[in-house]
């Protein structure tokens, strides 16, 4: 039996609309989506749509290092907080007891919080949500302040200097000198090239950066930011122990950069050759450096450039930790009032 179309007219906001389907079903669905009618699209479970948004908008979009955090946050407490909800569920107090349960520094919340809100925000965008929860005034996230990296004292950094002589492998060597006396970040150190170092002039190019996003895994990319990319003065005490290869990519690796173990088994070396009684944590050598040249050229603009940084109040604010005591601040303030 032959199967019958439906072909009727309908009036449609005064005006005269045909509508043709094989069904009812089929039918009463045209006539909802020209009348405007919101359908009922069923709830969206949490889990998959996070993940949808990861993969669709985040991690085609940002660095790697970027979309391994974001994955991070989403599988170590998102998904874990907000199991068996669906996006529409999701209240504020289901937010706020996220971060009740989670522990460590403030600066680890914040990572789940953006990523949390650039999802959510996504959901009301859709309009599965009429707001985001995360924006409610109630909503307190606290926590304890990161531990700030400390710089390494006047006397530790002399001690190392005088005993760069010490260290065996002459890569090892050339990697304290560049490391320990120039500003620069570990993955700013990891991309030098060869051609980078000029002797000549006295100088250090940075222009490109390795990261390692897996840890293992190393990325060449472009340097942090633009400011990032920049030239600096080349120590002269590090000038003897430089050791430039003719060949490879890498001044440190060679043809590939180093990767983080290679890079921790290398200041493990360094550490027992030159008797040094602390870790030697390359972080810690940027922050000292850029103290130190604050402390004794009090020229913020100077240190800034030196860091890479787009602003000063970053410098001051991350890297630049004083070096002056309680009696020399107040031995200053005397001098100036004794007149």
């Amino acid at each position: 039996m032959a199967k019958h179309k439906i072909n009727q007219p309908i009036i449609i906001k005064g005006e005269r609309r045909w509508i043709t389907a094989d069904t009812m079903q089929e039918f009463t669905n045209k006539v909802i989506q020209l009348l405007g009618v919101p359908q009922d699209r069923g709830k969206h479970p949490f889990d998959k749509y996070a993940w949808n948004w990861y993969n669709t908008y985040s991690a085609p979009n940002v660095e790697t290092a970027t979309a391994t955090t974001y994955k991070r946050q989403i599988r170590r407490y998102l998904i874990p907080a907000f199991d068996g909800l669906a996006v529409e569920d999701i209240t504020v107090d289901d937010v706020q007891r996220l971060f009740n349960g989670m522990t460590g520094a403030k600066t680890t919340k914040d990572k789940a919080r953006m990523v949390l809100n650039q999802i959510l925000d996504a959901a009301v965008e859709e309009k599965l949500i009429p707001t985001n929860p995360l924006k409610s005034r109630r909503l307190k996230i606290t926590g304890k302040a990161s531990k700030a990296t400390p710089p390494y004292t006047v006397e530790q950094m002399r001690y190392l200097v005088q005993h760069i002589g010490d260290i065996q492998n002459p890569v090892d060597r050339a990697y304290l000198a560049l490391q320990a006396l120039h500003p620069l970040r570990l993955e700013e150190v990891l991309g030098l090239a060869p051609e980078d170092i000029d002797t000549g002039n006295m100088t250090i190019h940075i222009r490109r950066a390795v990261t390692h996003p897996t840890r293992n895994q190393p990325e060449v990319k472009d340097t942090k930011t633009e400011s990032s990319h920049r030239t600096i003065g080349l120590s002269s005490l590090a000038l003897p122990f430089l050791q430039i290869p003719v060949k490879g990519t890498f001044l440190f690796g060679g043809d590939k950069p180093l990767s983080y173990t290679q890079v921790r088994r290398m200041c493990g070396r360094i550490q027992k050759d030159t008797g040094f009684s602390e870790t030697i944590a390359p972080i810690r050598f940027r922050t000292t450096v850029l103290t130190d040249l604050y402390d004794q050229t009090k020229d913020i603009k100077l240190a800034q450039a030196a860091a890479g940084h787009t602003t000063s109040a970053m410098t001051l604010k991350y890297y630049v930790k004083g070096r002056e005591t309680s009696s020399e601040a107040v031995a200053a303030v005397d001098k100036l009032y004794a007149g």
